[in-house]
């Protein structure tokens, strides 16, 4: 089954006790995602490498798995691949498991093919861990508020008319982008508009 629902990310903040936080916001609501630097640093930099050059804006989740998983990152509304930068090392074997509610990349049957799409786990997924399935597929961070949003993903049916927007907040000084969906939008579309 294809379910849509285009991702909206922004960088939240990064302090010394806890890592950064990415902020999603969609037409089924909001959630945070606390991304682990300590535990996934390859994975964690390419993930905020594309949050913070904007290209996750407009891409969507285009594999929502009841009982699995949503994946997203990848393609925009059309669903047309976007652009990657080159794939990173697989850090599967880093002690973070596939757990209920965490974020993991996907990848190919190459171990070291990640590049920009990213799956939440639904349940626990424990045969996608190293120890279980080497090379395993790397968690680098977890949902901390808002995993109802995902789970409202799953519930939904195939194809739906679920358009999010994209919201970048940088941790530098300069202007800050800032999208929201229209509430009268035509499936996967998206209109400028003020979110904080």
């Amino acid at each position: 089954m294809l379910r849509k629902a285009i991702l909206s990310l922004a960088l939240l903040s990064c302090s010394v006790f806890a890592g950064p936080k990415v902020a999603f916001e969609t037409t089924l609501g909001n959630f945070t995602v606390e991304l682990n630097e300590e535990k996934a640093p390859v994975t964690v930099a390419n993930f905020l490498k594309y949050v913070e050059d904007g290209s996750y804006e407009g891409t969507i989740f285009h594999r929502v798995i009841p009982g699995f998983m949503a994946q997203g990152g990848g393609f925009n509304q059309d669903m047309q691949m976007v652009k990657t930068y080159a794939p990173i090392k697989n850090e599967g074997n880093n002690g973070l498991n596939n757990d209920r509610a965490t974020i993991a990349m996907a990848r190919t049957n190459a171990p070291d093919s990640a590049t920009r799409q990213f799956f939440v786990n639904l349940v626990d997924n424990d045969f996608l861990n190293f120890g279980s399935r080497p090379p395993g597929y790397a968690v680098f961070g977890e949902v901390t508020e808002g995993f109802d949003v995902i789970q409202k993903m799953a519930t939904q049916q195939p194809n739906p008319s679920v358009a999010c927007a994209m919201s970048q907040r940088h941790k530098s000084s300069s202007p800050k982008q800032h999208y929201s969906s229209s509430q009268n939008h035509k499936p996967f579309e998206y209109s400028k508009g003020f979110l904080f």
